[in-house]
C-alpha cells in the first residue's frame, strides 16, 4: 500500500507578525512545528504500514525551511518527502493551498491512500482535505475516528458525524482525514534521526506540476480576500476576590452583566 500524509509546518508561538500590506503570516525566523494534528494521520499510516506493508510517504507546501518537518517525519518513520516549494504558491487560501497540493500528488504518482489531519492550528478551517480530494477526483471521508478493516481494494473506517456515529466502506484510491486520538503519535527516534540525516527531501515547484497556469496558485488563486487579520491582544488582567460563597456569587453576577455576558 503506497500511503501519502500531507503535513505542515505550523508556528510554534502565539507571537506571529502579520503582513499589513497581504494580510498573510509572517512565518519567517519564527519558531515552527509540525501540526499536530498531522502528527495523528502521520502514525495512523505507519501503523498501516507495519500491519499491512507498503510505504508511507509525505508531502508538505511551505518556504525552504518547512522541509524540517519532514525531515522529523523521517525522524519516526517516514521514508519518502516531497516539500511544494515555490514564491509563486505564496499567500494561498485554502483553494488554492488545496489545487496546489493535488498537483503535487499527482506528480508523485502512484498513490492508494492520502490521510490527513483533521485541520491545522494556524487556519483552523478543516477545508484543504476534502478539496484536495475533490481535485484529484477519489472518494474521500471526514473526521475517521479509527480503521475497522482493510481489504484488497477497500477499507472501513469509523466516522464522527454531528449526531452519530457512522460506519463506512471506501474504495481505493481514497482520503482521510482523522480526527485527533486515533492512535497516540510515537516520538522521533534518534536512530532514525542519524539513520536518515542524509536523506533526500525533494523539492518541486510550478515547473514540475502539469497545470502551469499561474493563475490556479497562491495570491492569484485564491478568491478568498481578507479584509483584515491581526494577531489577538494579550490580556493578563486579574482580579482576585474574598469572602463567603454568597458575596462572591454576587461579584461574579454582576461581573459577568457589567461585561454584558449576561
Amino acid at each position: 500500500m503506497d500511503i501519502l500524509v500531507c503535513i505542515k509546518q505550523v508556528p510554534g508561538t502565539s507571537k506571529v507578525e502579520v503582513d499589513p500590506v497581504t494580510g498573510v503570516l509572517k512565518r519567517e525566523g519564527i519558531d515552527s512545528k509540525m501540526n499536530p494534528y498531522d502528527l495523528f494521520a502521520l502514525e495512523t499510516a505507519l501503523r498501516l504500514k507495519e500491519k499491512h506493508g507498503g510505504v508511507v510517504k509525505v508531502i508538505s507546501m511551505g518556504p525552504p525551511q518547512a522541509a524540517d518537518v519532514i525531515k522529523e517525519a523521517y525522524m519516526m518513520g517516514a521514508d519518502e518527502g516531497v516539500l511544494l516549494s515555490d514564491r509563486k504558491f505564496a499567500g494561498a487560501d485554502v483553494l488554492a493551498t488545496s489545487y496546489t497540493i493535488s498537483q503535487g500528488i499527482k506528480a508523485m504518482g502512484h498513490i492508494d491512500l492520502v490521510l490527513c489531519g483533521k485541520q491545522t492550528t494556524d487556519g483552523d478551517t478543516a477545508q484543504v482535505g476534502p478539496e484536495m480530494a475533490e481535485n484529484l477526483g477519489i472518494p474521500h471521508i471526514a473526521n475517521v475516528l479509527s480503521i475497522e478493516e482493510v481489504k484488497d481494494n477497500s477499507m472501513v473506517v469509523k466516522m464522527d458525524m454531528p449526531n452519530t456515529i457512522e460506519i463506512s466502506e471506501i474504495k481505493f484510491p481514497c482520503l482521510l482525514t482523522v480526527e485527533k486520538d486515533i492512535f497516540q503519535p510515537r516520538l522521533p527516534s534518534y536512530k532514525k534521526k542519524l539513520a536518515t540525516k542524509d536523506r533526500e527531501v525533494k523539492i518541486l515547484s510550478l515547473k514540475d506540476f502539469e497545470d502551469k497556469n499561474e493563475n490556479r496558485y497562491g495570491l492569484n488563486g485564491s478568491p478568498t480576500q481578507v479584509e483584515r487579520i491581526f494577531p489577538p491582544e494579550v490580556n493578563t488582567d486579574k482580579e482576585i476576590w474574598n469572602g463567603t460563597g454568597e458575596e462572591l456569587a454576587d461579584k461574579l453576577t454582576k461581573k459577568l452583566k457589567e461585561c454584558k455576558f449576561i
